[in-house]
């Protein structure tokens, strides 16, 4: 059946809901940038796309759509199925906690575990936020960790680093977007090369799937850029270098956070002389770990 006489069978919100939610699931489409399931992959495409409250669906389910509503509604769902373009990149919206952001395909859709431990998490090892007075975003993307790093240290300056010059045009949008240009500086370099700073916080999400899965990663995922997703056989290429070099650049007592998804094991295995902290996030313990400067000093 084809779109336009798709199109003459739905009327409401509610029977374009209902028909994405088939057509999602049908597809076998995967679900790993920013929603889990096809019905609230449905609802947010439909909301944001109708320029209604993204929480508020309930009260809209009945009103019909003008013809121009359902031909980009339309076009919009086929896309996602048929081209498995995540979600993010047809709205150019990304949210990650209660920040929102725009990306497009320069950038991965945020998703990192670090925003949840800015702040009061970290107070055991950098007891007032006050103290934080210069911060690095190793791998910055979107520049979403670096935002979300200036809010919850407002008296700090915060370097974004980035080897791509596409993704830091898309931190340039976000930063823009808050209004930290003076606060937030993009720079375009390879990890610490160059930097001459010192630190009380180094974050980084970097590259961490190793060879085999980036292989084997849903068709959605394919469309990020693979310069952020692989990092060598095991996946720890760039996360060793981070370990070998961050010391140098963080003040006493400084912190750095790094997440590197899935591999734990074989990051304890790489530095059994390290004592690693995993911090707890909503996806578990096992994602992002501390280490401060003296321990990677090993003093």
């Amino acid at each position: 059946m084809s779109s336009i006489s798709v199109g003459d069978q739905l009327s409401t919100v509610r029977d374009v809901l209902r028909y994405a939610v088939s057509r999602f699931n049908q597809a076998e489409l995967f679900f790993g940038h920013g929603n889990d399931n096809a019905y609230d992959e449905a609802a947010y495409l439909i909301l944001h796309t109708l320029h209604l409250p993204l929480d508020m669906l309930a009260p809209f389910l009945d009103a019909k759509l003008l013809p121009q509503e359902k031909e980009t509604l339309l076009t919009l769902i086929e896309r996602r199925v048929t081209e498995r373009l995540p979600v993010s990149y047809l709205t150019q919206q990304a949210w990650q906690g209660d920040f929102e952001f725009y990306v497009d395909e320069r950038v991965i859709v945020p998703r990192s575990f670090i925003y949840e431990l800015l702040g009061a998490p970290l107070q055991p090892w950098l007891p007032y936020d006050e103290l934080v007075k210069r911060a690095l975003d190793l791998c910055t993307g979107s520049g979403a960790l670096a935002i979300q790093m200036a809010h919850h240290y407002p008296d700090a300056i915060i370097d974004a680093v980035d080897i791509s010059l596409d993704a830091l045009e898309v931190a340039a949008i976000n930063v823009e977007a808050y209004g930290l240009q003076e606060r937030v500086h993009l720079i375009h370099t390879d990890l610490f090369e160059g930097i001459e700073e010192k630190y009380h916080l180094i974050v980084s999400n970097p590259p961490y799937v190793d060879a085999e899965s980036v292989a084997e990663l849903p068709a959605e995922y394919q469309h990020e850029p693979e310069l952020a997703l692989g990092s060598g056989v095991d996946g720890l290429d760039i996360v060793r270098q981070i370990i070998q070099q961050a010391a140098k650049y963080l003040y006493p007592d400084g912190v750095l956070l790094v997440e590197i998804g899935h591999n734990r094991d074989v990051l304890e295995q790489a530095f059994p002389e390290l004592p690693f902290t995993w911090l707890s996030t909503s996806g578990g313990d096992g994602f992002v770990f501390l280490l401060t400067r003296e321990q990677l000093l090993g003093e």
